[in-house]
């Protein structure tokens, strides 16, 4: 039998740029600990939550799109400026509700009167 051959538009660095972020032992694990709650009758299979991916959000191009400093975004979002910082820089995500609520500002930017 024959190697499957996977074909992709997206060069090696933008698939692993799009996998950086993901920690497939957490998720593994938490799928097994699902399955086991299932099994010993602690959980039905319709309680169990399918996770969405999380949206794709530019942090800085956001940002300036809103015409805002690191510091009065950061005010917006309740964190602190170095946090806006580590995001647009790389070295840090947005915790998932962060990225959520960010992704809600990116699609109507009304919210950010609501917001400050």
């Amino acid at each position: 039998m024959s190697e499957p051959i996977f074909k992709s538009s997206l060069s090696m660095e933008e698939i692993e740029a799009n996998f950086k972020d993901v920690d497939f032992f957490s998720g593994v694990m938490e799928g097994l600990e699902e399955a086991l709650a299932y099994k010993r009758g602690k959980a039905s299979a319709e309680t169990i939550a399918r996770k969405r991916a999380l949206p794709t959000v530019n942090i800085k191009e956001m940002r300036l799109s809103l015409g805002m400093t690191q510091r009065t975004f950061a005010e917006m979002l309740g964190v602190s400026r170095r946090t806006v910082e580590a995001w647009e820089s790389g070295k840090s995500t947005p915790t998932p509700t962060a990225k959520k609520l960010m992704y809600l500002i990116q699609e109507d930017h009304s919210l950010v009167q609501k917001l400050q």
